[in-house]
């Protein structure tokens, strides 16, 4: 890349070429992680790991839970994850010596937007770590396409031994285990008063919420740091393939996506069902986490497949455009889920719906914001060529104001990576 795509502090973002394919899989992305993050607005964060924790378990709720499990469980923070790495290769190349002047200052401000994020509005923030490795991934961006899958999958077995070692760790605890008593299954006393606490509101729920971001962030890392990097690196091998930029025959594409959602969700399934088999066990927990790690790989390929083939086909041009529109959008659209969360399920001046939601709910709250989303961004980009919070990110990144509106003349820039 040459210095006029570098450009320094006070000059404009540079303009480079926009993948409509990557885009579009990006709003789905965007889209599908809220089905699983909704669990840890409405409810205990436990819930989420042990979905005994809080509310009913029985029923249609059950149901909504296995289908969650099954089809986004890991699936789509695994797309976004991949998709930030492709991000950084499209905007910096391969050229070491060239192209980072912007990007440290980039994932500084995703850095600052991430803690405000967690520590004010949602513990269960992505930025930050998004921040954090996105700084040590850009540096083997420049390696083969070969290299990039060998190091990605690396770093994602060596994460999944960590994973199901963890888990796998409950086995050595003698006797029978108490899920109280380990802190899984809160009391009846530690339901009522965390309930309580998100209704009363917002300040009041702060020191609570930073506690959680803190433990949060540090357990991520722990639990998914690598698998983040190593998916960063294979998103960066998926671009230069011409995989995300539907580059690749479309008989390719039908294969990858039946072989890896063919394998991949009767694991992911098998997985759900074994839990609620056992009563979500805490000593059979590896397996069912384990079976449903590597099974989120081979689902989350598999719908990308999906994404790539339909966006070859112009038939499908029209219908895919909300959702292409939603992934140019995608930093405001995660942001703005967890502003609509919050005023619903936090305490004045939001509404305080924190306990009252069950599963059954929560998934028809998903697809309202969906809906929302998709005519939002459509909206939005019929007028302006960024996001808010991507124009805001943009003009503190380049340390000038950003071109918003649109003009004649004017193309629509690259996405920073991952937004």
């Amino acid at each position: 890349m040459t210095d006029a795509a570098t450009p320094h502090a006070g000059q404009a973002a540079p303009k480079l070429e926009r993948f409509t394919s990557i885009d579009t899989l990006r709003g789905f992305a965007v889209l599908g992680i809220l089905m699983m993050n909704i669990q840890a607005f409405a409810m205990h964060a436990n819930a989420y790991q042990y979905p005994l924790a809080h509310m009913d378990f029985t029923g249609a709720n059950q149901t909504v839970w296995w289908i969650a499990f099954t089809f986004f469980e890991v699936k789509f923070i695994t797309i976004f994850s991949a998709l930030f790495g492709a991000g950084i290769a499209l905007m910096l190349g391969d050229d070491r010596s060239q192209g980072t002047r912007q990007h440290y200052p980039r994932m500084l401000w995703l850095l600052a937007f991430g803690l405000i994020h967690a520590y004010v509005f949602w513990f269960g923030d992505i930025l930050v770590t998004y921040a954090l490795v996105g700084m040590i991934a850009v540096l083997l961006r420049g390696l083969s396409v070969t290299k990039l899958l060998f190091w990605g999958l690396f770093a994602i077995a060596i994460n999944g031994l960590l994973f199901l070692g963890i888990f796998a760790s409950f086995n050595l605890i003698p006797g029978e285990i108490d899920p109280v008593e380990l802190g899984m299954m809160p009391s009846a006393e530690d339901l009522q008063d965390t309930v309580a606490l998100y209704q009363s509101g917002f300040l009041d729920r702060l020191p609570y919420n930073a506690g959680f971001a803190a433990l949060g962030q540090t357990m991520g890392m722990i639990f998914f740091g690598a698998r983040t990097f190593g998916l960063m690196l294979i998103g960066m091998a998926l671009f230069k393939s011409g995989f995300l930029t539907a580059r690749w025959p479309m008989l390719s594409y039908l294969v990858c996506g039946l072989v890896a959602l063919g394998i991949g969700l009767p694991i992911a399934g098998w997985a759900g069902n074994a839990a609620i088999a056992d009563g979500f066990d805490l000593r059979h927990m590896w397996e069912h986490q384990g079976a449903n790690y590597f099974a989120s790989l081979l689902v989350s390929f598999g719908y990308a497949s999906v994404v790539m083939l339909l966006s070859k086909l112009s038939v499908f041009k029209l219908i895919l455009y909300p959702f292409t529109a939603a992934g140019r959008m995608a930093f405001t659209n995660y942001l703005s889920q967890t502003l609509i969360m919050t005023y619903l399920f936090v305490g004045p001046p939001g509404l305080g719906w924190f306990g009252t939601l069950e599963r059954v709910e929560q998934a028809q709250l998903v697809i309202t914001v969906w809906i929302g989303q998709l005519i939002f961004s459509t909206l939005w980009l019929m007028v302006f060529r960024f996001g808010p919070f991507e124009w805001l990110w943009r003009t503190l990144t380049y340390g000038k104001l950003q071109p918003i509106l649109k003009t004649r003349d004017s193309a629509p820039a690259a996405a920073p990576p991952g937004g």
